[in-house]
């Protein structure tokens, strides 16, 4: 896949994950938090259940067995996510839960490059890319005051 077209479908992912913020909160108010991120999370799963039927690759799920546990703690972030979302929302807002969001994946991700982890391949730490992170933090203080 072309670079520009990746970050394009990115960006665009993002924009859903913004909405998918106040989606759940409001579902939060009817049903309660906990139950609204599960019944969030059974929503995708049926989806993503559907799209693996559609696209034939149902045949994976017999590797599971194989992969390393690691790989399997991805739909429990995603869990914990939505759920701090989900309290979160009422206070801060969509537009604090996303500058919250972004930055502590920023963060995150430039000490997962740095190390390489997860089978990535190591990326340096520059000055570039620390003064993009202290930005960003800037960027989200003024957006939640």
């Amino acid at each position: 896949m072309d670079r520009s077209v990746a970050i394009a479908i990115t960006a665009a992912a993002g924009g859903l994950i913004a909405l998918q913020a106040p989606i759940n909160a409001g579902l939060g108010k009817s049903t309660g938090s906990l139950v609204a991120a599960l019944v969030s999370f059974g929503v995708g799963t049926m989806a993503l259940a559907l799209i693996v039927v559609i696209a034939r690759e149902g045949g994976g799920v017999a590797s599971i067995p194989d992969v390393s546990p690691i790989y399997l703690v991805g739909g429990l972030l995603g869990a914990v996510y939505v759920t701090c979302a989900l309290i979160a929302v009422p206070v801060v807002g969509a537009g604090g839960v996303a500058a919250g969001t972004i930055t502590g994946q920023l963060v995150a991700s430039l000490v997962i490059d740095r190390l390489g982890a997860f089978g990535l391949e190591q990326t340096p730490i520059t000055f570039g890319r620390v003064a993009g992170v202290a930005l960003l933090m800037l960027g989200t203080l003024l957006v939640v005051r």
